[in-house]
């Protein structure tokens, strides 16, 4: 009996490390992968917005920063990791 118990709290301990597996750090992991493709992906003359909510238009790209015009002769420059997602012109238009 007790050797049957024994396997019962194993198999549920696995179980739960499963359920927190599939239900928190593979979506997370998924999440970040977008992020990185999205990232080097970036180029000249994509309209983006900065995670602090910053609108701008790539002018330079540097290793591991760019530099966006977010006004007419206003550059600023950004680690590329600032950058929350790339924004197209067709859905600017439209607000």
């Amino acid at each position: 009996m007790v050797f049957n118990s024994q396997y019962g709290s194993l198999l549920y301990i696995v179980a739960l490390f499963a359920i927190l597996y599939f239900m928190m750090i593979r979506p997370q992991q998924q999440r970040q992968k977008k992020i990185q493709e999205m990232i080097s992906n970036l180029k000249v003359d994509d309209r983006v917005v900065t995670v602090g909510g910053m609108y701008g238009t790539i002018v330079k790209m540097k290793d591991n920063s760019l530099v966006l015009r977010v006004a007419d002769n206003v550059r600023i420059e950004f680690q590329k990791n600032a950058i929350a997602q790339v924004t197209s012109k067709e859905a600017e238009e439209k607000d």
